[in-house]
């Protein structure tokens, strides 16, 4: 199956969103579509699934005209989105989720639970993926659930798969198992079109790109023929900075020391200590307890054992308010489910935090709030129209910029930024960057999560790689390289020779 989008055009309002793209996708094929937030791409993928309409252009299907006014319409033609919001329901297993609207029938209309379930095991032995049909959605974690959407889709047999970021919150070895299956169906002779920020992903699983900027077709043709620094420029248009940005500064006195920090089997034994004005990476593998350490410090996850020092004085956090008022902020990792309120506006959402702080009896002033955020808008270079749209209207840079003024409004010493830049484009990548380096220099500690290694070793000053919920080591400078942290994140240990390296071990 070929399908041809010829002269799209989209508008909202006066903003122009898509101006004459065209485009063609073939099964058998993946296709990679770029573009940073805001250029396009979900848009003309949402034409493409009958979710909205076009203003102007066409859509053939092997050759014919067709019209994909709602979503069955799509589907029917054997398009299937996969959307970057998963569409599971929490409160149902995994077999009725898999056959959401097309259940099998049993006499008298009753359904099928039985076929469900066995069908659904049937597609999870062939993808070799170890979870049960009759496992409750809302006790996966986010990477299951969104390999239960993927199984969804390619259980309807369609010719053409839409997925949108679909390995955003995968570790390695499950978006190995999700490349595995687009492969599968590549060679079955489905096409994908991958729509992605993560350009070496790209570069290792599709055939063809297209790049949008600012609604336009900027550049396509063979990932063979390009490089992701290429990838990246056509995205931006111009070159983007792929040195490490850390720098020497003069660092303050120690703001948080933690020892021997026990809870559970989520972490053991973490002892480290911060000095303000650090940029301190943690990282690992999925899993490895880093985000649960944090949440933990912030007074959202308990304590088993071990201290918690602020300014070389212990104290006992065990509420999230508590932690705000010791001045820690934590920016969590799912912006969608923990960060954003996606019915409340922009402004709502960046005063969110400071709203006991500026209140009197119990009204809270949405003036100085207004003050507030317009400051954190002009420094954080927020793209916005008014203040008073839902934050969804945003891209996902400029809803993580938001989410970063909220926290940055209640003055911190200690900023925990979990996956800053998860599902955020380059150019914005580089912004997130900046603000960290910046926040820095004003003598805040900021203290990064990422799975990314590239990530941890761009803008930190030092990191401490975690495996199992145990601190492994320690990396500074030139010694964090991706070998070095992938060794100690698999359980391994390094040795380094030469005066002025670091890395230690703690003791098992």
């Amino acid at each position: 199956m070929q399908i041809e989008m010829k002269n799209i055009r989209k508008s909202f309002g006066s903003n122009d969103v898509l101006k004459d793209v065209s485009l063609s996708f073939t099964a058998g094929h993946i296709h990679a579509l770029l573009g940073e937030n805001g250029a396009g791409k979900s848009t003309l993928m949402n034409i493409l699934g009958g979710v909205i309409q076009r203003d102007e252009g066409a859509i053939y299907k092997d050759g014919d005209q067709v019209e994909f006014n709602k979503p069955a319409d799509s589907q029917e033609a054997g398009i299937a989105f996969i959307h970057q919001e998963l569409n599971l329901i929490n409160d149902l297993p995994v077999y009725e989720n898999m056959f959401m609207g097309r259940e099998p029938k049993k006499k008298f209309g009753m359904l099928d639970h039985e076929k469900m379930i066995e069908d659904t095991q049937d597609l999870f032995n062939r993808m070799n993926i170890d979870l049960d049909p009759k496992a409750m959605v809302s006790d996966l974690d986010s990477s299951y659930k969104q390999i239960v959407e993927i199984c969804r889709a390619m259980s309807t047999n369609a010719s053409i798969i839409i997925m949108d970021e679909p390995t955003t919150s995968l570790t390695d070895s499950e978006i190995e198992r999700v490349f595995d299956m687009m492969k599968t169906l590549r060679n079955q002779g489905v096409g994908l079109i991958f729509i992605s920020h993560k350009l070496k992903e790209v570069k290792h699983i599709c055939d063809r790109y297209a790049v949008l900027r600012d609604g336009e077709l900027v550049s396509q043709g063979d990932v063979s023929e390009v490089t992701t620094d290429d990838l990246a420029r056509f995205m931006v248009g111009h070159d983007v900075r792929t040195e490490p940005l850390a720098r020497s500064r003069e660092t303050g006195e120690e703001v948080l020391r933690v020892e021997n920090l026990t809870y559970d089997q989520q972490f053991k034994d973490a002892s480290f200590s911060i000095k303000a004005g650090e940029v301190v990476g943690f990282t690992g593998l999925l899993g490895d307890g880093r985000s649960e350490l944090f949440q933990s410090i912030f007074g959202a996850n308990g304590i088993s054992s071990g201290k918690i020092f602020l300014k070389g004085k212990e104290v006992t956090i065990d509420s999230t308010m508590k932690a705000i008022n010791h001045g820690i902020a934590y920016l969590p990792r799912n912006r969608k489910e923990n960060a954003i309120i996606s019915d409340m506006d922009i402004l709502e959402n960046s005063a969110v935090a400071t709203w006991p702080k500026f209140s009197r009896f119990g009204v809270i002033n949405r003036e100085i709030h207004r003050e507030q955020f317009i400051k954190q808008r002009d420094s954080l270079n927020i793209k916005m129209g008014k203040w008073t749209e839902n934050i969804t209207k945003l891209s996902g840079g400029n809803q993580q910029k938001v989410v970063l003024s909220k926290w940055l409004n209640t003055n911190p010493e200690i900023l925990i930024l979990d996956n800053p830049t998860q599902g955020v484009d380059v150019g914005a990548k580089e912004d997130i960057y900046d603000i960290i380096l910046s926040l820095a220099d004003q003598k805040i500690a900021v203290i990064v999560l990422s799975s990314e290694a590239q990530e941890i070793i761009r803008v930190c000053d030092r990191t401490l790689v975690m495996y199992h919920g145990a601190i492994q080591g320690e990396l500074v400078g030139e010694d964090m390289t991706e070998h070095q942290i992938m060794t100690l994140a698999t359980g391994g240990d390094v040795t380094i020779e030469g005066e002025g390296k670091s890395l230690w071990k703690q003791e098992q």
